[in-house]
């Protein structure tokens, strides 16, 4: 039988197995992943304790249009309730707890600012009219600066959009271009969030634990430890064959033979490598200045057209870093002042975001528990910064630089809460920063064809998965995107019948349209 190698073990790779085994007819005993961090999950990650504080690089948003995400996760039974899958969990607890942000954005009074008039000049609707207009290739290499004025970047609907998905002023202006397309339907809701739907617990423990709980049921291997160094790719330039695949096990080389069957398949380059964690009571320690996760990308590229670019993603640090903090509580006086402010239960109140922070912080209180195993007493909530290298309102250094404790002052100097909250909450609360320097590296500026194809042309068994393989039409920076490559690489290395659905394309439906049309016009 024919063996599948899995590099990485992400939602992209674990999605894979899971249709490989669904969908293409693999036993599982034949899959493979090889995994360099101890844990499989790759950014999907969630750790720590109640007592030394949780942490989590950061929190995915989802939506009803995840069709990807939504159809294979309908197969993968709740760990809360096997009688349930995954998706009609997310599904009811949408039902349950959506959110309905009205204190998404608070300005420098602590006040929440009126976000229905999205604080558009006539010349800001024409140029977000032309953008979604434009033919992506007319876009090659652009930033968003180059199709907007400066007012653009003063408006609500900027600060809303930036805050929400991450988006800089620098960044690509094919990939916002996308987003637009694809979230046009949201627009009209997306000030209260209440289009999005959300995990009940956080992402590792809702997504990825039922994942890989179903594929070992299905008798697939984890090797962890393990650092792919390099593929062998059989000579000639008509078709690209891996010959064999060369990793590094716990510091020990070696080699594994590949026949034509069996299949390779790579997330190639990473979002959140060389994240660094501090403490509640030191700064996180400066990423290294080049990272093991992008080198196999490098070797694979070099001389190849068809593997993309991959410096177009990894060498601009300072243009795809932020940063992240998790607030593990110990007292429910914060968690109640924060429920107060946001005039909405905890769980249901969504982003908030200081528009006056010289950090530009967004914090999300989750409904609790967060962490499956969550003592009842301890409350977790998170947020992150989009400025992390300058100096804070009233901590006088970058985020960078900032231990927890630091971070939280400077969060808590941005709410209108007494000095008793804000004791108590400094008094019980552990922070947990983590620094991220390439975690908003699929935005940057890129050209065709820096991003492979998944299936590149001519490959007989190998394809390219994750944030950095290319889909037409699709957002990186989503779960859905990541589940997407999974799927095209399956179908299409399988050569099976049901490839995946097409792409959610909500600016082809009129009312749709319309309803966007709409709020833009709103004063």
């Amino acid at each position: 039988m024919a063996k599948a190698y899995l590099v990485g073990s992400g939602i992209a790779a674990l999605a894979a197995a899971t249709f490989l085994i669904r969908d293409g007819g693999f036993d599982g005993a034949d899959i493979h992943f090889f995994e360099e961090q101890r844990r499989v999950g790759g950014s999907l990650d969630a750790d720590g304790t109640a007592h030394a504080g949780y942490t989590m690089r950061g929190a995915r948003m989802f939506e009803t249009e995840y069709r990807c995400t939504y159809d294979l996760l309908s197969g993968i039974p709740s760990l809360d309730d096997p009688s349930v899958s995954v998706t009609q969990e997310i599904l009811a607890g949408q039902e349950e707890f959506a959110w309905d942000d009205i204190a998404r954005l608070v300005d420098g009074d602590g006040k929440a600012v009126d976000t229905r008039c999205m604080g558009f000049s006539e010349r800001d609707r024409l140029e977000l009219v032309r953008c979604l207009a434009t033919p992506e290739g007319h876009l090659d290499g652009k930033r968003i600066t180059d199709c907007f004025g400066e007012h653009f970047f003063t408006t609500t609907f900027w600060m809303l959009w930036c805050t929400t998905f991450a988006f800089q002023p620098w960044h690509s202006a094919i990939e916002f271009r996308r987003y637009l397309r694809r979230f046009l339907h949201l627009l009209p809701r997306f000030s209260s969030l209440s289009g999005v739907h959300h995990t009940r617990y956080n992402q590792y423990d809702s997504v990825v634990r039922p994942l890989t709980a179903w594929l070992r049921e299905h008798g697939v291997t984890f090797h962890t430890g393990c650092h792919v160094t390099d593929l062998g790719l059989a000579p000639g330039c008509r078709s690209t064959r891996v010959e064999y695949i060369q990793l590094s096990r716990h510091g020990r080389d070696e080699r594994i033979e590949v026949v034509p069957e069996d299949l390779v398949l790579v997330t190639n380059g990473s979002m959140t490598d060389a994240s660094r964690l501090g403490s509640h009571t030191a700064a996180p320690s400066p990423p290294p200045h080049r990272s093991d996760a992008w080198l196999l990308w490098h070797r694979l590229a070099r001389g190849r057209d068809d593997f993309g670019n991959p410096d177009a993603f990894d060498k601009h640090v300072k243009e795809s870093r932020w940063e992240s903090f998790t607030v593990t509580s110990k007292d429910p006086a914060l968690l109640k002042a924060l429920e107060e402010f946001s005039g909405r239960e905890t769980g249901k109140g969504g982003l908030m975001t200081s528009t006056e922070s010289n950090w530009l912080l967004t914090v999300v209180v989750p409904r609790q528990p967060v962490y499956r195993d969550q003592p009842g007493d301890v409350s977790v909530w998170w947020g992150y910064a989009l400025f992390p290298g300058r100096a804070g309102d009233h901590t006088p250094k970058p985020m960078t630089m900032c231990s927890g404790r630091e971070i939280l002052e400077e969060v808590l100097h941005h709410l209108p809460f007494d000095d008793t909250v804000t004791a108590r909450a400094l008094e019980t609360s552990t922070v947990v920063p983590c620094l991220m320097p390439y975690v908003t590296s699929p935005f940057l500026a890129r050209r065709r064809g820096d991003r492979p194809q998944v299936v590149p042309s001519g490959s007989v068994n190998l394809a390219f998965i994750g944030q950095f393989a290319e889909v037409p039409d699709d957002v990186t920076f989503t779960v859905e995107y990541s589940v997407r490559t999974a799927w095209t690489a399956v179908a299409r290395l399988l050569g099976l019948g049901r490839q995946p659905p097409a792409v959610h394309k909500g600016h082809h439906d009129p009312h749709v349209l319309a309803a966007a049309l709409d709020t833009m016009h709103r004063r």
